[in-house]
């Protein structure tokens, strides 16, 4: 019995694509575990700054407008930066730049509460967005190689981890706000964001990156010269960013917009506004949460494809619904079908061109998420708030129509 029961593990392993060292392997495992600690760091460093943006905002008495200016740092350091760290992950590998960035990140989150200007604070945030940037590409880039190593889609589970990881930070950051000051508030971060870069950058440290090693999620290895991602990997590597910008594009409006829509054409109070992206947020992690699973049975394509059509169906009711608790509802369909077309995208442009593809992608991708939110609030004074939301379905819509006629780069795993 013991030896059936072993030559049925093999078979269905290889049935499945899935080899049982994959799963098993100690050593993958505790990566795994590292890098969705990191996954779960970014999202709680960057939202236990977006938290205390109000009280510095206040500390250097920057206007609403020249305060924007100053937040344009973050994107802006961040695009800058992506690139530049995929060129560092092919020289150094993912790993070291993974650990190097964290500690960076780590440290540069104290800064904008020691400004006294919004000069200066935009200057600290260049340095802030260029360490989040570059932590971005880093760690999903050595998620694409631990993909290739386990042959599992297990990229949307890391991306839950930042969310888990963000709603923590914002959290803690709420109950934090009234009792601590900002400098104290952020020292404590840059005190945790240390601690868990020495415990889980010593797995990373440990064990480079496997190089050249390219895993579709769907749970199969392309060979050499298979399907369109050979031939044309800069054209597939563009497909997956543009696919990623569109879907970033309305989570950027969502966190910026959606509070306001609410309020302001519902007439709804501050706790239902508020509840407005804390529901398009949870059904966001729940997505993420149930991803892996989701490709594995559906694919690649079908996942993309299907995500974009729900977040479209989700924001059309969620711009146009005529009461709070329907937009709400149509915000959470939204949430749900955005949850794992980032991560997926970035997946694929990442199997498809290494850690360059992951900084192409990430860049045209976050170009989308600074694009939102200003883009919204230009079509608002033309069109109104409910329409210019509508203008996120159509990217959604786009998104999976992309992914629909490009499915070809998907055939490789099943989708």
């Amino acid at each position: 019995m013991p030896t059936l029961n072993k030559i049925r593990t093999a078979l269905t392993a290889t049935l499945s694509g899935i080899r049982p060292q994959d799963s098993t392997d100690p050593r993958l495992v505790r990566l795994r575990i590292a890098l969705t600690a990191f996954f779960a760091l970014d999202g709680f460093i960057f939202a236990g700054w977006v938290v205390r943006i109000p009280a510095i905002k206040a500390q250097t008495g920057a206007g609403a407008g020249t305060l924007g200016l100053a937040l344009l740092g973050v994107s802006a350091g961040a695009v800058a930066f992506m690139t530049l760290t995929g060129r560092l992950c092919r020289r150094f590998g993912s790993h070291p730049v993974t650990v190097v960035s964290a500690v960076a990140l780590s440290l540069s989150i104290v800064l904008p509460p020691l400004t006294r200007s919004a000069t200066a604070l935009g200057l600290v945030l260049l340095v802030f967005g260029a360490a989040y940037g570059s932590l971005n590409v880093a760690m999903n880039s050595a998620a694409v190689d631990l993909i290739g190593e386990l042959r599992r889609p297990v990229m949307p589970s890391f991306h839950a981890a930042f969310s888990l990881g963000g709603m923590l930070g914002a959290g803690l950051g709420g109950l934090l706000a009234g009792g601590l000051s900002p400098t104290v508030h952020l020292l404590l971060l840059t005190a945790v964001g240390l601690l868990v870069t020495a415990v889980a950058g010593r797995a990373l440290r440990t064990r480079p990156a496997a190089p050249g090693r390219r895993s579709v999620p769907g749970g199969r290895t392309p060979t050499a010269r298979s399907g369109p991602r050979a031939g044309h990997p800069r054209r597939i590597v563009l497909v997956f960013g543009l696919i990623a910008l569109c879907t970033a594009y309305g989570e950027g409006a969502m966190a910026d917009w959606g509070a306001l829509h609410l309020s302001q054409d519902l007439g709804a109070g501050p706790g239902v506004a508020a509840a407005g992206y804390t529901v398009f947020a949870l059904a966001m992690t729940a997505g993420r949460l149930s991803g892996t699973a989701v490709v594995q049975r559906f694919g690649a394509a079908r996942t993309l494809v299907a995500g974009g059509t729900t977040a479209a169906a989700g924001m059309l009711l969620g711009a146009l619904a005529p009461t709070a608790w329907a937009v709400c509802l149509g915000f959470a369909v939204a949430g749900l079908g955005l949850a794992n077309i980032f991560p997926l995208a970035i997946a694929r442009a990442g199997e498809s061109g290494g850690s360059g593809g992951v900084a192409a992608a990430s860049t045209v991708g976050y170009g989308g998420m600074l694009l939102g939110p200003p883009a919204i609030g230009f079509l608002a004074e033309a069109y109104g708030l409910p329409g210019a939301l509508t203008t996120v379905a159509l990217l959604a819509a786009v998104a999976a129509l992309i992914a629909h006629v490009t499915r070809g780069a998907h055939r490789t795993e099943g989708g």
